[in-house]
């Protein structure tokens, strides 16, 4: 069919060298027209480098020293500045991870897209809006009109990123880039957009390069798929036979870190202590005013749990289901409107601030993003402390905590003076760990707290989640939209839609007989659900 483009060679220097001197080093690699190729690999593995070298967005320090990149034979690297703008979207699209940063806030989502258009056609505004409107219904997008008139805040995160696929889709080009267009999407929207992706690639000959650190979505989409790691290329074989079969130690670490769908924990602990018992809890959000219909959103309604010693509970869900908010009721970040929730014999849902302040040492959260996390302008160590601190701890006896928490999160404790910029995103995952246990509290939760870190990062904190729920006879819940981290560190599950707990169990029961439509539509959109992962061969 032809290669739409062709990397040769492929070497890009580092700015200051660092621990390696390349970023890319000497990567070969093809996509033919009408194939998706999937690039894999871990954070730093140079994927995104490659992705902006060829779309010519790549910052000055990150210099191609040597090699081609082609596209349809057009070498991108001795292009001008003028030639990449007369290239990108008509001959070759991106799209980016997060379309919330990619798209101009203060801009309509059509006129957005009608940009394009006006830049790299002469056609008239009514001929340009009708093909803003064609490209918005081919993405399945409804109401198109309401979506042309919208602002990127006004829809939600799938509708987003169907936005940015009209807008790099606009112009037909024959090249189709796509950063982990999925990471941050719930399973249903994922499956969605992946379909979405795959359908219009074979209706308009498109050759795609999909980025990924997601085997899951690999084994869902790929024609092939090319495995990166410290810039080289390692491996670059059909799906099928490099899952089944995969050469590298390095593929076969990576696909050994997927975590699988069976279900590992048994359930049981019915004896233990009761750590939480949630009752009819209930969060309403009431909007409008004087000269508006008040309008209320029922983002959590009767929501009923409980949670013993030594017990692991997974909240899952998509996003707006309910699973954060419900987590913030627990640790009383938010105010619930009705219901109860007691901490062992403490009911901690209606007491005043004041009466509430000795009880929050015994109920810590990790969120989602460890750097937001973090205040960048102190150390981890400061960090780790101040809780202690705040509950009378002395200073010596709160570090040496913190040097004993390093080592049972292992990382190195003299590393209690460094800053969170330099750490790794799974680094300060495990400091964000350590800090939410320096209060020694009865309850952790953990909202989506592995769902943006590699795969071999991900296995990593789940294991040391439960070795500490283990070691330390903690109770858990663990908020994630991802069923397969769910199957492997819960003991019990609460599927959540629409605010509401439509099916709640042990996870086994729940895993291996799904009784409700929705949990059935979750398992149903779970990508590459139709292999086993975790101990390829």
């Amino acid at each position: 069919m032809g290669a739409v483009l062709e990397i040769r060679n492929l070497a890009i220097a580092l700015p200051r060298g660092g621990d390696r001197a390349q970023a890319v080093a000497g990567v070969d690699l093809t996509v033919e027209r009408g194939e998706i190729v999937c690039l894999v690999g871990e954070s730093g593995s140079g994927k995104s480098v490659i992705a902006h070298a060829v779309m010519g967005l790549s910052p000055k320090e990150l210099k191609a020293v040597a090699g081609e990149i082609l596209l349809e034979g057009e070498d991108i690297l001795r292009a001008s500045p003028e030639r990449l703008r007369e290239l990108r979207c008509v001959r070759m699209s991106m799209i980016f991870q997060e379309p919330m940063t990619a798209l101009n806030p203060v801009m309509r989502c059509g006129d957005q897209i009608d940009e394009v258009l006006a830049m790299h056609t002469a056609l008239g505004a009514a001929e340009r809006r009708e093909r803003v409107r064609r490209v918005i219904e081919e993405v399945h997008l409804p109401d198109p009109e309401r979506m042309m008139a919208s602002y990127p805040h006004q829809l939600s995160g799938g509708q987003r990123q169907r936005i940015m696929i009209a807008m790099a889709l606009i112009m037909n080009p024959v090249l189709l880039i796509a950063d982990e267009p999925t990471t941050a999407l719930d399973v249903t929207t994922q499956a969605q957009i992946l379909k979405l992706i795959r359908e219009l690639q074979q209706n308009h000959g498109t050759g795609v390069l999909f980025i990924t650190h997601d085997f899951g979505v690999v084994a869902e989409i790929a024609d092939r798929v090319a495995v990166l790691r410290l810039g080289t290329l390692v491996e670059m074989r059909a799906k099928a036979d490099l899952l089944a079969r995969p050469q590298h130690e390095y593929t076969r670490m990576l696909i050994g870190s997927v975590p699988g769908i069976e279900p590992k924990r048994q359930g049981g602990g019915e004896t233990a202590p009761l750590v939480l018992k949630a009752a009819g809890l209930s969060k309403v959000y009431r909007s409008g005013g004087f000269l508006s219909a008040r309008r209320a959103v029922h983002a959590a309604e009767d929501v009923s749990f409980e949670i013993r010693r030594g017990q692991t509970l997974g909240i899952v869900g998509e996003s707006g289901s309910g699973k954060s908010t419900v987590a913030r009721c627990i640790a009383r970040l938010i105010d619930p409107s009705a219901g109860s929730v007691s901490l062992g014999s403490d009911e901690i849902a209606t007491v005043s601030a004041r009466a509430l302040r000795p009880l929050r040492r015994r109920v810590q959260i990790v969120f989602q993003d460890p750097y937001r996390s973090l205040n960048p302008r102190r150390t981890v160590g400061e960090a780790i402390i101040e809780g202690p601190l705040n509950y009378g701890m002395g200073r010596a006896q709160a570090l040496a905590r913190a040097r004993s928490l390093m080592e049972t999160v292992r990382l190195d404790p003299d590393a209690l003076d460094r800053y969170p910029h330099q750490f790794s995103g799974g680094q300060r995952q495990r400091i964000c760990i350590a800090r939410a246990l320096a209060l020694e509290p009865e309850l952790l939760i953990a909202d989506e707290a592995v769902s943006a870190l590699d795969v071999s990062v991900q296995a990593q904190v789940l294991r040391l989640f439960d070795e500490i729920r283990e070691r330390m006879n903690l109770a858990m819940l663990f908020i994630t939209h991802d069923l397969r981290v769910a199957a492997q560190v819960c003991d019990h599950v609460a599927v959540m839609s629409r605010g509401r707990v439509v099916e709640y169990g042990a996870t086994r029961e729940v895993f291996g007989a799904p009784r409700h439509e929705y949990t059935r539509a979750l398992f149903a959109a779970a990508p590459g659900r139709g292999y086993t992962f975790g101990s390829p061969s």
